[in-house]
């Protein structure tokens, strides 16, 4: 976009937010307007209304829809065929039952969890969950009762909470940097409090709207499991196929955090080409492709008969893929608007402790422009010169980057892309998504800060 200032003040700008997501609701809730149809309108409206010049509104629409597919629609795309030959070879089903054979049905959701942890640690919130679902519908649909959210909160949850707190994914990492923090020290808290913050706002949640809520498992991988076959692939060769884009992921993040710190030259080829096939798409592409071999051609799927089970998989996540780029279209033109950095300079003139300040102001940001990688970074930019100029030691330190990180994750909703992901991929409705995953965002949220602020105190006293 070229140079444009905003000259509207913080109150019209957080009132033309507001306005913004009021109306959006009503058009979706109300009116039953088509959610993909509803933000691009409510995109265009906004921009207008907030001054954007109109010769720039549709390239910071198509700049804000197209950053959000180019990170989410290969990734959903690769996870859903991965998911279908999963789940139509029968290792979906495999799995699940060794799941409640070995936790039994009333642990089955805290055995999701705790393995969605473990797969959260490098890979992306999206990624992981994408991949993950085949096995949590495959788990619910072999329990007799029960909501699909029961299941799906729990591993959704998970990978968000990896996602927000944890290096060596890039929202603590850039607030480490900004801060100037140990990111050794910021990793070991987090672990610290992710257990537990997990347990209460993801476990404990997902067994609580899993009885208010009762969603039936949706058919986004396959149906129900009258077609499969009678000799499904073995439980280790579904368990390796889903720790390979994990083991792959782990080395490029591995691999950059040793060139970072100059234990191994980044320059090296073999570290390149490792790093490489550890980016997250290409990880899933050859995830994919072994899965092609292993669930397809050695199981007799093979050419035109592969090729339609493959390509029925897109049809299914068509709607989820636009509709999350249309979300981040919305996120987009309340960034461009300048909406989330009038808020914040208002925030950070306050006078308040730092701590709180870096959370609040990490809150304002992602209520105002929807991505909690955004909001992270900013709010941690906008809250460096007192950090780094304040006289806190380094576990102090480490305490506030996650006191932004929990700010920046606050109650999900309609501007955020990865809103209308869950909702989607787990067939809620908008009102219903907003019942439950803006109100686990927000627990998690607020559970995260007060479990940082202890260690913070306690720290202080020491």
């Amino acid at each position: 976009m070229e140079d444009w200032t905003q000259t509207l003040g913080t109150a019209p700008l957080l009132g033309i937010a507001v306005g913004s997501v009021a109306l959006l609701l009503v058009l979706i809730i109300v009116f039953r307007v088509h959610a993909f149809i509803a933000l691009i309108l409510i995109s265009v409206l906004t921009a207008v209304v907030a001054g954007v010049p109109t010769d720039q509104v549709i390239d910071v629409l198509t700049d804000g829809f197209g950053s959000t597919l180019a990170g989410v629609a290969l990734l959903v795309a690769l996870g859903a065929m991965l998911g279908r030959l999963v789940e139509h070879s029968g290792g979906a089903k495999a799995l699940a039952d060794r799941l409640i054979s070995t936790f039994g049905e009333k642990k089955a959701p805290y055995a999701l969890g705790i393995a969605s942890l473990l797969l959260g640690l490098p890979m992306f919130f999206d990624a992981g969950l994408v991949m993950m679902l085949p096995i949590v519908f495959a788990v619910a649909r072999r329990v007799s009762e029960g909501s699909v959210l029961r299941f799906g909160i729990p591993a959704a949850a998970a990978f968000s909470v990896m996602h927000v707190f944890l290096p060596p994914h890039p929202g603590p990492v850039a607030a480490s940097e900004f801060y100037e923090a140990h990111i050794g020290l910021v990793l070991l808290v987090g672990l610290i409090i992710a257990y537990p913050l997990w347990y209460i706002a993801g476990y404990m949640w997902g067994l609580f709207v899993g009885g208010r809520f009762p969603i039936p498992v949706p058919a986004l991988f396959g149906d129900a499991d009258e077609d499969q076959p009678k000799n499904p692939p073995r439980v280790l060769t579904i368990v390796a196929l889903l720790l390979t884009p994990m083991f792959l992921i782990l080395l490029n993040t591995g691999f950059n955090t040793l060139a970072a710190a100059g234990v191994v030259d980044d320059g090296d080829l073999w570290i390149q080409a490792l790093m490489f096939l550890g980016n997250t798409p290409i990880a899933l592409l050859i995830t994919l492709l072994l899965a092609m071999v292993v669930l397809g051609y050695r199981r007799g799927e093979q050419g035109t008969a592969l090729e339609k089970l493959v390509d029925s998989s897109l049809g299914p996540v068509a709607s989820v893929i636009l509709i999350t780029g249309a979300g981040g279209m919305f996120g987009g033109v309340l960034r461009a608007s300048g909406i989330g950095e009038a808020i914040a300079d208002s925030l950070a003139d306050t006078g308040m402790p730092v701590i709180f300040a870096a959370y609040l102001i990490a809150a304002a940001l992602r209520l105002a422009q929807g991505s909690a990688t955004v909001a992270l970074v900013t709010a941690s930019g906008l809250a460096a010169p007192a950090v780094i100029n304040g006289d806190f030691n380094d576990v102090q330190v480490a305490c506030i980057v996650l006191a932004t990180a929990a700010g920046s994750v606050i109650a999900s909703h309609v501007n955020d892309s990865g809103f209308w992901l869950v909702g989607r991929l787990m067939d809620m409705d908008v009102k219903t998504t907003l019942k439950v995953w803006t109100m686990q965002q927000t627990l998690q949220s607020v559970v995260g800060f007060a479990m940082v602020l202890v260690l913070y105190g306690a720290e202080s006293l020491v």
